[in-house]
């Protein structure tokens, strides 16, 4: 018997938090070609031998977990529970060890030694903590050190693929999507190159799309190598106290020893040439940047049509790390949410929307062959995605793409007539009609 192959458990740790903000949004749609399977193995090839099941709740109130990280010690195999708190999960062979891991939560560990065995998993609420003698200083402290780091580790590589979906949406209706699987080179701090592997889109008319929205999420980063830090305006930078604004709002304890920061920042109120704000998350032994989530309004926009103009833009952008025991760990996910009112003579402004989630998967640090290209301000997504050969079967069997949820009414809104593109159901070709002494057969 065949052991099948587990999916990687970073790249199902990278969808938690995707999954818990799409949970409340309703029913999930098959449509499109898109699946959304999230009980099992997550697992894909031949049978497996050893089957483990269970349900992890929280200690303190019983009420189970959903999307708890569910690993297998010293394997890179792995699942996640349920919007339940239920999982299932094959083993290639026992005793295993298993770890449960949710950011609130404290990291607990379970042996298994049979197969059916049916495990109740409670995880204890970590303690968030403030020391109010280190509050002055201990923000700028631990920005500094996680500067320092990224600084030093900086050129430490990171190769894989990554699944990007783009979808816009104007007074709420969505208009395009966009999904593509990349190629990616990334270190600690961005992402470096990219090669399209995969295309596909769905779109409507509409009054305005955005040509290369994936910019964003190709050129941000936390910190550039290249460039002067002297003028650097970015929170990790030497000149973090002379622009910003910080305050520590706790430390979450993730057990005896450790824990992660969270430091709220805001560029000074003098500071008048780029204005953002957000929260960081800083492990307060490694120094390693967990997450990092920022909003800005200073964006430059253009519309190709004169009379279009643009109000109350803002971006924000949201980095997720790999939360390991150690200081050099690559991104999980990267989330980019624009939205601006569109201003049209003689009519009411169009509220507009493009949010692109992006997840990396099969990561590692071994090099390839690939070519990595860096972003550059003249890339055009649709025509990127046309330039590939579309491959049915290759979104049909991705495991990553299957597990990516798909809200109803995003589905919905390309079945209508009008929509275009590779990821529309063409319609049933019309039966052959013979007309024989005056009847229709």
């Amino acid at each position: 018997m065949k052991t099948k192959r587990l999916l990687p458990l970073n790249t199902l740790l990278i969808l938690i938090a995707f999954l818990r903000s799409r949970l409340a949004a309703g029913k999930l749609a098959a449509r499109l070609g898109v699946v959304f399977l999230l009980v099992g193995g997550l697992s894909h090839g031949a049978y497996a031998q050893y089957p483990v099941r269970g349900i992890v709740r929280d200690k303190e109130t019983k009420e189970p977990l959903p999307f708890v990280g569910i690993g297998v010690k010293g394997t890179t195999m792995g699942t996640a529970s349920n919007e339940n708190g239920e999982f299932t999960l094959s083993l290639p062979s026992v005793p295993q060890t298993l770890i449960f891991s949710e950011l609130a939560h404290i990291k607990d560990t379970v042996q298994v030694t049979q197969a059916g065995q049916a495990l109740e998993i409670e995880l204890a609420p970590a303690t968030v903590v403030l020391s109010e003698v280190k509050v002055a200083s201990y923000a700028y402290q631990l920005v500094d050190r996680a500067y320092q780091q990224l600084k030093k580790n900086y050129s430490r590589k990171f190769y894989g693929k990554a699944y990007y979906r783009q979808i816009t949406r104007i007074d709420n209706d969505p208009t395009e999507l966009l999904e593509m699987v990349w190629n990616a080179k990334s270190n600690i701090a961005r992402i470096e190159g990219t090669s399209i592997a995969q295309g596909r889109y769905a779109a409507k008319q509409a009054l305005i799309s955005d040509k290369n929205f994936s910019l964003y999420t190709k050129s941000f980063g936390l910190y550039d190598d290249k460039a002067d830090t002297t003028k650097a305006l970015g929170l990790f930078s030497p000149n973090v106290v002379a622009n910003y604004l910080l305050e520590i709002k706790g430390v979450l304890e993730k057990g005896e020893t450790g824990g992660v920061a969270e430091i709220a920042f805001e560029t000074r109120p003098e500071q008048t040439k780029y204005r953002s704000k957000g929260t960081v998350w800083i492990d307060v032994d490694t120094y390693q940047v967990i997450r990092y989530k920022m909003t800005t309004p200073q964006l430059t926009r253009k519309a190709n049509n004169p009379t279009f103009s643009f109000k109350n833009t803002e971006l924000e952008l949201d980095m997720v790390f790999q939360n390991d025991t150690t200081a050099v760990n690559p991104l999980e996910h990267i989330k980019a949410d624009m939205t601006y009112d569109l201003v049209r003579p003689g009519l009411p402004p169009a509220k507009m929307k493009v949010s692109a989630f992006t997840f990396f998967y099969d990561t590692s640090r071994k090099p390839t062959s690939l070519t990595y290209n860096k972003v550059t301000s003249n890339e055009r997504d649709l025509e990127t995605i046309r330039k590939v050969k579309y491959d049915p079967e290759f979104w049909a069997n991705n495991p990553v793409v299957k597990r990516t949820p798909l809200e109803d009414e995003v589905a919905k809104s390309f079945e209508q007539k009008g929509a275009f593109g590779t990821m529309v159901k063409k319609p049933e070709p019309k039966a052959d009609v013979r007309i024989r002494n005056g009847r229709i057969e």
